[in-house]
């Protein structure tokens, strides 16, 4: 079943017997999540968004928060660290029940993770047959059909890097903060710049505001705070490049389930701070993208 039919806006525009997957959709403003501190994590592919999600959703358990992570990529390997396998994916079972959403329990697509952490993986249809963005705002429907996010304290969103896809746009209707990850390096930075441009954008017609910076796979942090200061955004984290976090994706478990070393107590209270800072308040960043050709010449020059 192509994904994209089901998609009314895509429909609407498809020529007689063409499904038209490219077309983005049109986000339903009705659908809102309304009682639990919604985040947004952002950042360049491979740049390790999962593992800050899954850690961060983590650290919010361990204080004792009721948490629920989204996973946006059609990869659907948001929460495999969690739950320690490949959790089914809500575009599947749509698919399953033929997209008749009142067919579908809880556990059909709701895997509760470590430590009471309630995962979802959104899924996505086929590549360039649908739009990211459809199967985003039909999880968030779909949830708040089934009630879940009215006994959630955080919802953390773990979003695709692609900044032209539906499916990047789609969880800001509904964050209140995105946070951006990033490496210390010319490439992370650079993708850093057009993730903040594009949700600067989206801020004009949403509530989601910019909440700052998370430093990942980083020795230093030196290149990333010059742009921060330059651009009017702030670090909130570091994560160094350890091997205990590759070490942990091969084991499928997070960060609090690994074996206890110096190095691993140490990003573990990174992560609990981090967790805090976010839960007491982060201010809104009205940060101001650089152009392109500006941050080329802006990077790297020693």
């Amino acid at each position: 079943m192509n994904i994209a039919i089901r998609n009314p806006v895509a429909a609407r525009h498809a020529p007689e017997g063409r499904q038209e997957g490219s077309l983005q959709v049109a986000l339903d403003p009705d659908i809102r999540i309304e009682t639990a501190k919604v985040f947004a994590v952002y950042g360049k592919g491979g740049i390790g968004k999962s593992t800050t999600s899954s850690n961060l959703s983590v650290a919010f358990s361990k204080l004792g928060k009721r948490v629920l992570q989204i996973g946006c990529d059609p990869k659907h390997d948001s929460t495999f660290t969690l739950t320690k396998r490949l959790a089914p994916t809500v575009i599947d079972a749509l698919e399953a029940v033929q997209f008749h959403s009142e067919e579908l329990r809880v556990e059909d697509f709701v895997v509760e993770g470590y430590n009471g952490v309630r995962c979802v993986e959104a899924g996505g249809p086929p590549a360039g047959t649908g739009c990211g963005g459809y199967v985003v705002g039909q999880t968030v429907k779909l949830l708040k059909e089934h009630h879940l996010l009215e006994d959630t304290d955080v919802v953390i969103f773990d979003v695709l890097g692609d900044v032209v896809c539906g499916g990047f746009a789609s969880p800001l209707q509904h964050a209140d903060r995105a946070l951006v990850v990033t490496a210390n390096d010319f490439d992370s930075i650079f993708a850093m710049n057009r993730i903040v441009a594009a949700i600067h954008a989206k801020a004009r017609n949403y509530g989601v505001r910019l909440g700052g910076v998370i430093a990942n796979r980083s020795a230093q942090t030196d290149e990333i705070d010059r742009f921060n200061a330059a651009v009017g955004l702030k670090r909130l984290a570091h994560f160094r490049d350890l091997d205990v976090v590759r070490r942990s994706r091969l084991k499928k478990a997070t960060l609090f389930e690994m074996d206890p070393s110096p190095e691993l107590l140490s990003v573990q209270a990174e992560y609990l701070q981090l967790a805090e800072q976010l839960w007491a308040g982060v201010d809104p960043l009205e940060a101001v993208p650089m152009k392109d050709r500006d941050l080329f010449e802006f990077l790297g020059f020693d």
